[in-house]
């Protein structure tokens, strides 16, 4: 197995000197793996394209198998999902120990399966009933890691809109909705006691869709700006992003709770949107997700929290042609699904080739080496 690593890590090197070269960088951020689209590449290519990037985090919605053994042998590690519709089963122990079974114990160790969610912005909805069953089902999965011997490497968590949030300005006011206080105080109890984070996904593009006469574009895309300041703790913010998380980090202390870390499970911005949709446009996204980036990788927290780095997972790894709503569902892509990027932000992957051109002999030769590339690559994984 060592022999494949060093091999698979000599090819990375080549394909860098080549002429299909790409440029490699170190992520500092996790990336949305959705697939709600007919014409995305197969999780093995998807799989030398975020190796190429050096992506060593994603997230995905299900616990789609074959992503799953795409990426076996692979250093990715793996946020899973359990869809909202999975919810009343779950709370049946026995259920979710069966679920963990068939679709978790068969991947490990080889895939580094971390974290599973239970349900996606269920608290931001409308169903009470589902409301109802999201704790009790997300005690029956940690329980069923317990069972297993898996809860010290798998943990359990689920993800909120911003919308569970009554106020957020200014931030340090934070508070939650009040109906919704007898779902998430218990439900921060439980994070605390199982050390797991509490997810948010923060879309400060939302905010400037709904007010682009009132929101600076400056303030929601890291730019220069002369920004705000908290009245209440003078803390000064340069920029949405920051200012949602402490919101977020208030409203969890107002609750009693200092001991449950934020991170944020989902933010990006669309390149593409519908004519209302203020805002949507691929150098927006690329200002974004570029500034976004570069904050990153200084590792700083935000004003309130300054001593614990931002975490986040960008949406999206790819444009999703099938999502239903507005066109900005279906443009958050960093990629388009033939491995091009949406717009410039400094970084490129590596996505093999399956077809062969005749346009010149230059041009099939390049065709050949990069499914040769694609072939070699594609087998070291699935050893």
């Amino acid at each position: 197995m060592a022999s494949y690593t060093v091999l698979f890590r000599i090819i990375l090197v080549f394909l860098s000197f080549s002429d299909s070269a790409v440029h490699v960088l170190s992520l500092s951020f996790g990336i949305n793996y959705g697939q709600i689209a007919n014409n995305l590449p197969s999780p093995s290519r998807v799989s030398v394209l975020l190796q190429t990037l050096n992506v060593s985090r994603v997230k995905l919605y299900d616990a789609d198998p074959n992503v799953l053994q795409a990426f076996s042998n692979s250093q990715v590690d793996f946020i899973i999902g359990l869809g909202n519709e999975t919810l009343q089963n779950m709370k049946d122990p026995l259920k979710a120990q069966a679920w963990i079974q068939q679709h978790v114990q068969p991947h490990l160790p080889q895939t580094k399966i971390t974290c599973i969610t239970v349900g996606n912005e269920i608290l931001g909805g409308s169903d009470a009933q589902l409301m109802s069953y999201l704790l009790p089902a997300m005690q029956s999965v940690y329980e069923a890691l317990v069972n297993l011997g898996l809860s010290k490497q798998v943990t359990v968590t689920t993800a909120h809109s911003l919308t569970i949030l009554e106020n957020s300005y200014p931030p340090s006011s934070g508070s939650f909705k009040q109906d919704l206080a007898e779902y998430i105080q218990p439900i921060l109890s439980f994070l605390a006691q199982v050390n797991s984070p509490f997810l948010i996904n923060a879309y400060p593009y939302f905010a400037y869709k709904d007010n682009p006469g009132e929101v600076s574009l400056e303030y929601v895309l890291f730019q220069p700006n002369s920004g705000m300041v908290d009245s209440v703790t003078n803390l000064h913010y340069d920029n949405m992003l920051d200012a949602q998380i402490d919101a977020v980090y208030a409203a969890i202390k107002a609750m009693g709770h200092t001991d449950v870390e934020v991170r944020i499970s989902e933010t990006g911005w669309p390149s593409k949107g519908d004519p209302n949709e203020a805002g949507a446009t691929p150098e927006n996204a690329g200002l974004y997700n570029g500034n976004l980036m570069r904050k990153l990788e200084e590792r700083k927290g935000t004003p309130a929290k300054p001593s614990v780095p931002i975490d986040i997972y960008v949406f999206a790894l790819f444009n999703e042609d099938l999502k239903p709503g507005p066109a900005s569902e279906r443009n958050y892509g960093l990629y388009y699904p033939d491995g091009t990027p949406v717009y410039d932000i400094g970084f490129k992957g590596y996505l093999p080739q399956l077809t062969f051109s005749a346009d010149s002999n230059k041009n099939s030769v390049l065709s050949i080496f990069n499914f040769l590339i694609f072939l070699i690559v594609y087998l070291l994984l699935s050893a």
